[in-house]
C-alpha cells in the first residue's frame, strides 16, 4: 500500500511539472535532475511495484517477505564491520607512526560502529606496508613462528637487531651485543647440565630471543651430549629440537625415586603372648648426569634430607654407588637404560705395627658391582618420567683368581618403579657452558 501511494505521488508530481506555465527551460534544468535519470528511476519503481502486485505462493511469499528485513540487516552489519575494520587498522598505523591523537580519533570511530571490533578484526597487511606501514600477517595460529619472526625483523629494518629496549636507558642495552656473544650467553644458560627448560623460558622474552633459542647448533650439541657421536642426523624428526624433546631419554634436572614398603614379622615375646610386626620403608634414588655418570643410593632417609645432597657426584655419603649408564633402543621400539654401579674405592688404611706379627687369614679381595636394567616409560602426560625394573644382579670379581660370580635377584614386589621428581636447585647454577 505504501508503494502504491508513492507511485501516485510521483505521477502527480510529474503531471504538475508538465502543466506548469511561465517557467523557462533554463529554470527547469536548474531546479530538477536529469530527465533520463528520473525516467530510469520511474521505470525501476514501476517494475518493482508490478512484481509485488503479482500473486505469490502463499506461505513461501510470506516467508520471503519476512526474510527480506533479515537479509538487509545482515548486509548492513557486514558493511558496518568492514568500515570499522578499516578505521581500526588506520588507527593502528597512526599509533605506530607516533600520531597518538589521530589514532585515538580513529579508534573511537571504529568502536562506535562495532564496540567489539578489537576481537573481531582479522589483521592483514595493508597495500602500503612496504612504505613504512605496519606488517599484519596474522590469521589464526601461525605454524612456523620462527620464520614469521625473522620476516618481521627483516621488514622493520634493513639492519635488524635482536631486540630493542622498551624504555630509554643510559646504560648499554643487551641488544648492542653481537649475535655471537648472545649465543655464548645462551650456552651458559643451558650449561653442561642441559637445562633446556631455562632456554625455553628465555625464548619468551622477545622475538629476537625466540630466534636465538631456536638456534639448531645449540639443540644439536644437546643431542650429541645425550646420544653420543653416533647421533649425526635428526631423521625422522623435523629438527634437532624436536628430536631432543620427543626421543626417549633420561632426565637430568631432577632425581628418580622409588619408594618401597612392606610388613615384616618380628620375634615372639618371651612369654609367648604376642608377636611384633614391623613396617619397613626405604627409598632408592637414581640421579643421571649428561656425561654418562649415574649415582644410586638405597636408604631409609626421607627425600627432603637426601635429594639436596645428590646435586653433584662428589657427595660424601658412604652408602652411595657410582657408575656409568647407557641408553639402548631395542627392536621392540622400547628404550632401555643399563647401568653398572659400585661403591667408591676407599683408601687402604696403614697396617697397625702392633699387629704385624699376628698371623691372620685376610679375606680375599673382591670387587662388587651391581648391574641394573630399566625400561623407560611415560607417566601420564609426563614423558620419560618412569623407570621400570627389568634386571638386577650383583657381580663379584675376585682379584686373586679373576673369577666372577654373578647373582641375579628376582624382581618381585620389592622392586617398585622409579618416578621422576624435578629439583630446581640442580639447575640453579651453571658451572660451565654447553
Amino acid at each position: 500500500m505504501i508503494h502504491l501511494i508513492n507511485f501516485f505521488l510521483i505521477l502527480f508530481g510529474q503531471a504538475e511539472e508538465n502543466t506548469e506555465v511561465g517557467g523557462s527551460i533554463e529554470d527547469e534544468d536548474e531546479g530538477s535532475d536529469d530527465p533520463n535519470l528520473r525516467q530510469l528511476e520511474l521505470s525501476a519503481f514501476r517494475a518493482q511495484w508490478m512484481s509485488e502486485l503479482k500473486p505469490s505462493g502463499g506461505a513461501s511469499g510470506t516467508s520471503d517477505r519476512l526474510l527480506q528485513p533479515k537479509g538487509l540487516k545482515r548486509t548492513q552489519d557486514i558493511v558496518r564491520e568492514e568500515k570499522a575494520t578499516e578505521l581500526f587498522l588506520r588507527a593502528v598505523q597512526e599509533e605506530q607512526s607516533g600520531a597518538v591523537y589521530e589514532a585515538i580519533k580513529f579508534y573511537r570511530m571504529a568502536m562506535q560502529l562495532v564496540p567489539d571490533i578489537e576481537f573481531k578484526i582479522n589483521y592483514s597487511r595493508p597495500p602500503d606496508a612496504d612504505r613504512g606501514g605496519g606488517n599484519y600477517d596474522i590469521d589464526g595460529d601461525i605454524e612456523d613462528l620462527l620464520n614469521y619472526f625473522e620476516q618481521q625483523l627483516t621488514l622493520e629494518s634493513s639492519f635488524p637487531k635482536i631486540c630493542t629496549p622498551e624504555l630509554e636507558i643510559t646504560q648499554m642495552h643487551i641488544s648492542a651485543l653481537p649475535r655471537e656473544i648472545l649465543m655464548y650467553i645462551f650456552r651458559w644458560v643451558v650449561s653442561s647440565d642441559l637445562d633446556m627448560r631455562a632456554l625455553e623460558q628465555l625464548s619468551l622474552v622477545c622475538r629476537g630471543f625466540y630466534i636465538c633459542a631456536r638456534d639448531p647448533e645449540i639443540w644439536r650439541s644437546a643431542c650429541l651430549r645425550v646420544w653420543g657421536r653416533k647421533c649425526t642426523k635428526f631423521v625422522p624428526f623435523k629438527s634437532w629440537r624436536e628430536m631432543f624433546l620427543r626421543r626417549p631419554r633420561v632426565r637430568f634436572d631432577g632425581v628418580y625415586i622409588s619408594k618401597t614398603s612392606y610388613i615384616r614379622q618380628g620375634e615372639e615375646s618371651l612369654d609367648g603372648f604376642y608377636r611384633a610386626w614391623h613396617h619397613v620403608e626405604f627409598y632408592r634414588y637414581l640421579r643421571f648426569f649428561p656425561d654418562g655418570h649415574v649415582i644410586m643410593l638405597t636408604t631409609p632417609e626421607d627425600p627432603l634430607a637426601v635429594v639436596p645432597r645428590l646435586r653433584t657426584r662428589n657427595t660424601r655419603m658412604d652408602s652411595i654407588l657410582l657408575g656409568h649408564y647407557r641408553l639402548s633402543q631395542e627392536t621392540d621400539n622400547q628404550t632401555k637404560v643399563f647401568a653398572v654401579v659400585c661403591k667408591k674405592k676407599e683408601e687402604k688404611k696403614p697396617t697397625n705395627l702392633k699387629n704385624r706379627f699376628c698371623r691372620r687369614n685376610p679375606a680375599p679381595e673382591a670387587e662388587h658391582s651391581f648391574h641394573v636394567g630399566l625400561h623407560l616409560a611415560a607417566r601420564g602426560r609426563q614423558s620419560f618420567s618412569k623407570l621400570v625394573w627389568i634386571h638386577h644382579s650383583c657381580h663379584i670379581t675376585y682379584k686373586l683368581t679373576g673369577e666372577t660370580v654373578v647373582t641375579s635377584f628376582d624382581l618381585d614386589r620389592m622392586y617398585t618403579p622409579f618416578f621422576f621428581a624435578r629439583v630446581k636447585s640442580y639447575t640453579a647454577f651453571s658451572e660451565q657452558p654447553l
